[in-house]
C-alpha cells in the first residue's frame, strides 16, 4: 500500500514537472526576431518571428552603378570638407562641413556594405577595361559623376583661404549636392531600378538631406552679400 502511494506521488510529481517544463519551453519562434537594418539615419526594423529570413533581391544594373558612382561622389565631398579646418575661420562653415563629413562617411559605409552583401564590386568598372582585371588602375581617372568638381575647381579650393575659400566651398558643394540629386532622380526614372527597400529608403534620405543642405548653403551665400 505504501509503495503504491509512493509511486502515485512520484507520478504526480513527474507530471507536474513535465507540465511546468512544457509551459516554460519556448516554441521554435519564441524570442527569435529578424532585424532588418535601416539606411543611414533610419532605424532598424524588427520583423515578426515568423517572417523568416529577408530575401536578398538581385539588384538591377542601374542600382549597382548608382551605388558605385555615389561612393565616388561622396568621397570627393568628404575630401572637400577635410580642407575646411585649415582654410576657414567661419564657425558656420566648420559646423556644416563636419555635418556633411560625418553623414557622407557613414553613407559610404552603408553603400559599400550594400554592394558587398550582394556580391558586387564597390568600385565602378570602366567599360572596355574588363581585360585589365587585376592590374593597378589607381593612376587611371574614373568618369566624373554629375556635379563633381573638376580638378581645377579642387585646386582652387586647396590654394584659397578665408572668405574666398568659404565662397568657393559653398558654391562648389551646392554644385556637388545638386549633382547627387540629379543622380537620384535619374535612378527613380529608370524602369526596374530602386525596387530594393533599403536602396529606396537610402536614396530618399539622400534626396531630402542634401536638398535641405543646399537650402542652408544658399542662405549662407545670401548673407555674404549683406
Amino acid at each position: 500500500m505504501a509503495v503504491r502511494l509512493w509511486l502515485a506521488s512520484f507520478a504526480l510529481l513527474n507530471l507536474g514537472a513535465a507540465t511546468a517544463l512544457c509551459q516554460q519551453k519556448p516554441s521554435p519562434s519564441d524570442g527569435v526576431s529578424t532585424v532588418q537594418p535601416g539606411a543611414p539615419g533610419k532605424p532598424s526594423k524588427t520583423l515578426p518571428s515568423d517572417a523568416g529570413p529577408i530575401p536578398m533581391r538581385e539588384p538591377s544594373a542601374p542600382d549597382v552603378a548608382f551605388m558605385q558612382g555615389m561612393i565616388m561622389h561622396h568621397n570627393q565631398a568628404v575630401e572637400m570638407t577635410a580642407m575646411i579646418e585649415s582654410r576657414s575661420h567661419d564657425p558656420a562653415i566648420l559646423e556644416l562641413g563636419k555635418k556633411i563629413s560625418i553623414s557622407q562617411t557613414d553613407e559610404m559605409g552603408f553603400m559599400k556594405r550594400w554592394l558587398q552583401d550582394r556580391g558586387k564590386p564597390t568600385t565602378m568598372e570602366m567599360p572596355g577595361m574588363e581585360h585589365m582585371a587585376g592590374m593597378d588602375m589607381s593612376s587611371m581617372k574614373m568618369p566624373m559623376m554629375p556635379g563633381m568638381l573638376t580638378e581645377q575647381q579642387m585646386e582652387a579650393l586647396r590654394t584659397s583661404t578665408g572668405p574666398t575659400f568659404d565662397h568657393l566651398f559653398l558654391t562648389g558643394m551646392i554644385q556637388h549636392h545638386t549633382g547627387a540629386l540629379s543622380m537620384v532622380k535619374d535612378l527613380f526614372r529608370t524602369p526596374g531600378a530602386a525596387q530594393d527597400p533599403l536602396l529606396f529608403d537610402f536614396t530618399s534620405d539622400v534626396d531630402n538631406t542634401q536638398q535641405a543642405e543646399i537650402d542652408t548653403m544658399r542662405h549662407m551665400l545670401a548673407k555674404e552679400k549683406q
